[in-house]
């Protein structure tokens, strides 16, 4: 059946259909009678009005698209809430889409947002989709990346607001933490060059290597398909499976999640953390303590990346055609718990 439109309502009510879209849209317009009856109508047919509709005829929405790789990610959970608590603030609402590490899903919701005429668009792109994001500024869409900072040079240049972590500071200071740990052969756990945020923790780790005469060649890298658990689990049996003369004696892995399957795999193999094996994850999420052996982790501004890229967006929205673009880049935090706070005698 098809759903009950506004001509039905007027109908039933004994009103015009004017006085019926006066009642959804200025109601302080109508008498209260008049009101009560379009309102018995609508209850009567399980009318409910179409918003998306109402708001393209309008010229805008009131929604905020947030595009992310992996909403499985308590990163992103926090990410998103910190964006929804600005938005929240002045009316507008959060829609957030999983592109699931799908650079195809991405451009899909992105046609979509455009399409639908968001107010705005945030993204923690897998790839910087330069002429969606172009296409949206003609419609008015102004668009902020989110957790990605592009350095001068590396790719395609994007000129728009974006707010993001030192990526690569963060991978020197969990790196460098270890080798003052007196660790020397240290693994890099995560899916490399793949995840642009990922690649940069694994460069960082590199230079730290290199600075202490421990060159990259003294990084072992443990390339996984994936950021999630099982992804951790399984590069702790390809570590478990190493003679103890070759192990790695420490794991720096791209992100919490690799780290806790890491953790359990190697505890489950029977290797004690962190005497034989420290582990350094990085985002530092909310159950980084609460782990079996509390986690050691590099700390994003979760919740404030997300309240500042919707800050930036709501700047953008609201200013002339001389608005400068900004690009805010946070400094990442390494906090020390049991998984790494072990002194290794003699190096390794």
């Amino acid at each position: 059946m098809k759903s009950p439109n506004i001509r039905q309502v007027a109908a039933l009510a004994g009103v015009s259909v004017s006085t019926v879209s006066a009642c959804l849209n200025r109601p302080g317009r109508v008498a209260e009678a008049t009101l009560l009856r379009v309102q018995a109508a609508m209850d009567q047919l399980g009318f409910v009005r179409n918003e998306s509709a109402r708001q393209l005829r309008a010229g805008g929405g009131r929604c905020v698209g947030l595009i992310v790789p992996d909403m499985g990610n308590p990163f992103f959970t926090d990410v998103a809430r910190g964006a929804e608590v600005v938005l929240s603030s002045v009316g507008l609402d959060l829609t957030v889409c999983n592109s699931d590490g799908s650079t195809e899903r991405e451009s899909r919701y992105l046609d979509l947002f455009i399409e639908q005429r968001t107010c705005g668009i945030l993204i923690s792109p897998l790839h910087i989709q330069l002429r969606q994001v172009e296409d949206a500024r003609r419609h008015g869409i102004p668009v902020v990346l989110l957790d990605r900072h592009v350095p001068a040079g590396t790719e395609e240049p994007f000129t728009g607001c974006l707010v993001s972590v030192d990526d690569r500071l963060g991978g020197e200071l969990a790196t460098e933490h270890l080798l003052e740990r007196g660790h020397r052969r240290i693994a890099f756990v995560g899916g490399g060059g793949k995840v642009h945020q990922v690649s940069e923790r694994h460069v960082g780790a590199q230079l730290a290597m290199e600075r202490v005469g421990h060159g990259g060649d003294k990084l072992v890298y443990l390339e996984t398909t994936g950021h999630g658990v099982a992804d951790g689990r399984a590069a702790g049996q390809r570590l478990a499976g190493m003679s103890s003369r070759r192990r790695p004696t420490a794991a720096f892995c791209a992100n919490d999640l690799v780290a806790f399957g890491l953790l359990q795999e190697l505890i489950h193999q029977g290797i004690s953390v962190p005497d034989e094996v420290a582990v350094v994850g990085y985002d530092d999420i909310e159950f980084a303590a609460a782990a079996a052996v509390p986690l050691s982790s590099v700390r994003q501004p979760r919740e404030r990346l997300g309240a500042s890229a919707a800050e930036l967006l709501l700047e953008e929205k609201g200013a002339q055609d001389d608005h400068l673009h900004h690009q805010q880049i946070f400094e990442p935090e390494l906090i020390v718990r049991d998984s790494s706070n072990f002194k290794l005698v003699g190096g390794a």
